[in-house]
């Protein structure tokens, strides 16, 4: 019990941004708990131990295969009717567990007195059961950005100009835990954590007039990013693209002009104060980004709403004035 708590508090705002993989994570980890019962006899020893384990496992199970289910339902109602869809998938899955329990009893005869052919079943199955998984999961096309599907678009567009469709992009997307960009954004985050002085506060605010204020550490290849109370899905998406950019810095292959020159003057001077670097990647997206947002839209993709991970922080402090021309 403390186990199922423990998890939902830990990874529990991860599983709707990345529902295919937690979603496969969990069917991995079933397995894995049926294999430790199986086992749980031939270990008297630690018998109890591997008992706890296994259904600590099931517990996270249901927790991450639970909350994924709820999040893909709600992907495949198409018609915003939620509810027929995870009726017809309850009766789909009441119909399979059938078709198993009479296979279960048609096979039980000839595996009962043959210990090591049930073991070998049982491995035979199970990787044609994770296997199964993951082609499902990977014939998913979530049509909503999360960070490692907004990397992927933006890492080919800023490399060939043009914007992957939802299809290409989910095909791309990696499906086991953990391989994620190297960059840590995060996303509304409190205000004390990115400045400590009104110095440090007018740095970050100077020059721009978008809802978000960035902070961006270089040692620690971390992105933080504080959200204005009126900051809306766009916004989210520019913050996040706009910290995913910063991260492209520091890594190889072709960029535009723009973020070329910006790159070298990067290597070239890795102790440059970041919010210098922050001030003139805002300038290179105020006319990189209304491109890419309309690329976005062009190829298939929902920018009204996205699933990256933002968490509740919002802040309101005074835009920088425009700058007047004489």
């Amino acid at each position: 019990m403390l186990g199922r708590i423990i998890f939902a508090w830990w990874k529990g705002s991860k599983l709707d941004c990345n529902a295919k993989q937690w979603r496969l994570f969990a069917d991995i980890l079933n397995d894995i708990a049926m294999f430790l019962e199986i086992m749980a006899p031939v270990l008297p020893i630690s018998f109890t131990i591997t008992i706890c384990v296994s259904n600590l496992a099931k517990c996270i199970v249901s927790v991450a295969g639970g909350a994924t289910r709820a999040a893909l339902t709600m992907h495949q109602a198409r018609r915003n009717n939620m509810a027929d869809v995870s009726a017809k998938d309850g009766s789909q899955e009441t119909l399979v567990n059938l078709a198993g329990l009479l296979a279960s009893l048609l096979m039980l005869p000839l595996v009962s007195d043959c210990p090591s052919f049930s073991l070998g079943c049982f491995f035979l199955l199970t990787a044609l059961h994770v296997y199964a998984n993951y082609r499902a999961v990977r014939a998913l096309v979530m049509e909503t950005l999360n960070e490692v599907r907004l990397w992927l678009v933006l890492k080919h567009f800023l490399q060939k100009g043009e914007v992957l469709d939802p299809t290409s992009a989910n095909q791309m997307e990696p499906l086991w835990t953990g391989f994620w960009p190297s960059l840590s954004l995060s996303l509304g985050v409190p205000l004390h954590r990115l400045v400590s002085s009104v110095t440090e506060l007018q740095q970050l605010a100077e020059g721009h007039q978008e809802p978000y204020l960035l902070r961006w550490d270089q040692s620690q290849g971390e992105v933080q990013v504080v959200l204005s109370q009126g900051a809306g899905p766009e916004t989210v998406l520019r913050a996040a693209t706009h910290g995913l950019v910063l991260g492209a810095l520091r890594e190889g292959g072709p960029l535009p002009r723009e973020l070329g020159e910006l790159r070298s003057r990067v290597r070239a001077d890795p102790n440059k104060e970041s919010w210098v670097l922050v001030k003139e990647t805002h300038r290179v997206l105020d006319k990189l980004f209304p491109e890419f947002l309309k690329g976005l839209q062009d190829a298939g993709w929902e920018t009204e709403k996205h699933q990256l991970e933002v968490d509740e922080w919002r802040a309101t402090w005074l835009p920088s004035p425009e700058k007047k021309v004489l």
